[in-house]
């Protein structure tokens, strides 16, 4: 097998070549992909069940079929969104033609997580090849199914030196992060990002960071409870909890606390049955996982839920009542089926807990009343997020999917993916028939005229 530099030397070398910057080149491969996808669907939802058990409805809705769509949308619009751009000129630069071009980076590395192994590995390919890029893909080593068919689709579509897949642990991951990359997109935890940026900084490679953090779920009095709960069920316990932007914890007013959580634990069992482990329900990724999820239900009040099979890497749904702000639970990102129900009487609490992690990638509020809902818009920086659901922000293309500060960095999905891994560079064609000598020295403009220059930028 080739080695990191080895890889990045070759698709340099066909970078260079300009093949991928033909609009024809691009739409060619990005179809190809497609039909690839479709061909071998059921492969892809049979490896993320034999990796952890993940249900097909939620292969296919969360992982292959949203590849799917993003790969239509981008192949319709591409010739679009890919056109020069002109904007209007300034007098200083008068006469001129003045736009906007759209070029790729060059060599772009995507590192993948194991949560959505396919979509999270091969949506940022998919923009990135829509820019004309070449790109290497890191898959998870937690996930090698996922990982190998990933490894299969791309060797039957690609030429090695367009798009690669490097297969590894960590070692690999600090082998390929040591290459001067053109671009960097990283999917993960705050604390590899923040690893991934520094060794990006060494050679000022730009990056995207797709990260996570406690995101907030908030339910006040005002809201509908029964569809609050269902709405906040599905999105937490979606993928066993193992999603980015599923809600890490509630924070719910005391007079509906109550409500809301015989509400929820109502759409536990309408969802999963009495049993989830025998229905369509996914597991921990790894063992290391299955026991740092396992350790959040140490010393805590159960409300629902708590069991725990560690043959299966099982956690049942599970609902805890108020732990405290210093718990094991309260300190990290859950990533896990385990939902604090935390009260509150005052918005002042509610400030207390937000305030107290850093900026979360979502944050979702249950509220009926308009005051409310845009007081938390106004007062909490966030990602993105939803107001009375959960997760579903991230299905619309036309909305730039990504974290704030401590939780990601840039965004992506359709346009916004073109746009994130192209270059926008700036021309400007002068014309020669007109031109001013006031620029020149020596400089005989009277210093008051000059200080009227700005006039006309």
């Amino acid at each position: 097998m080739e080695s990191p530099s080895e890889i990045r030397e070759s698709h340099r070398t066909f970078f260079k070549t300009n093949a991928s910057k033909e609009l024809s080149f691009r739409k060619k491969y990005l179809k190809a992909l497609r039909d690839k996808i479709v061909e071998k669907e059921d492969d892809l939802c049979h490896a993320l069940y034999q990796d952890f058990k993940k249900p097909t409805f939620e292969a296919l809705a969360s992982e292959t079929q949203f590849v799917l769509s993003e790969l239509n949308h981008i192949i319709k619009h591409l010739d679009y969104w890919a056109q020069t751009q002109r904007v209007s000129g300034s007098w200083a630069n008068f006469p001129s033609r003045d736009y906007v071009q759209y070029e790729p980076y060059g060599n772009v590395l995507v590192i993948a997580p194991w949560n959505y192994p396919i979509q999270l590995a091969l949506s940022p390919l998919i923009g990135a090849l829509a820019a004309g890029n070449t790109v290497v893909i890191k898959p998870s080593e937690l996930t090698p199914h996922a990982a190998r068919i990933i490894s299969e689709i791309i060797a039957d579509v690609f030429p090695e030196d367009y798009v690669t897949v490097v297969e590894g642990g960590v070692e690999t991951s600090q082998a390929l992060l040591k290459e001067p990359w053109d671009y960097i997109f990283f999917t993960g935890s705050t604390r590899v990002g923040q690893i991934v940026y520094e060794a990006a900084a060494k050679h000022l490679t730009p990056v995207t960071l797709e990260l996570g953090g406690k995101s907030p779920c908030i339910v006040d009095a005002s809201a509908n409870i029964k569809i609050a709960a269902k709405r906040i069920a599905w999105g937490k316990f979606l993928n066993a909890g193992q999603t980015c932007i599923a809600p890490d914890y509630v924070l719910v007013h005391e007079a509906v606390k109550e409500q809301l959580v015989h509400a929820l634990k109502g759409a536990i069992t309408t969802f999963y049955g009495s049993e989830p482990n025998q229905t369509d329900y996914a597991r921990m990724v790894s063992d290391d996982h299955f026991e740092r999820v396992k350790g959040y239900l140490e010393g805590q009040t159960l409300l629902s839920g708590g069991t725990c099979i560690t043959s299966e890497r099982y956690i049942a749904p599970t609902l805890l009542d108020d732990p405290s702000l210093d718990s094991k639970v309260m300190q990290d990102e859950v990533f896990g089926p385990v939902l604090p129900i935390i009260g509150y009487t005052d918005v002042s609490e509610i400030k207390k807990h937000i305030d107290h992690f850093s900026k979360p990638l979502a944050l979702y509020v249950f509220s009926e009343n308009r005051k409310f809902q845009k007081w938390v818009q106004k007062n909490f920086s966030f990602g993105g997020g939803a107001i009375n659901d959960t997760v579903i922000h991230i299905t619309n293309k036309k909305l730039p999917f990504g974290g704030v500060g401590a939780s990601g960095i840039n965004g992506y999905h359709g346009k916004n993916s073109f746009l994130t891994f192209s270059h926008k560079k700036s021309m400007v064609k002068r014309g020669t028939w007109l031109d001013i000598p006031m620029r020149y020295p020596p400089y005989e403009l009277p210093l008051k005229w000059a200080k009227k220059i700005k006039h006309l930028f």
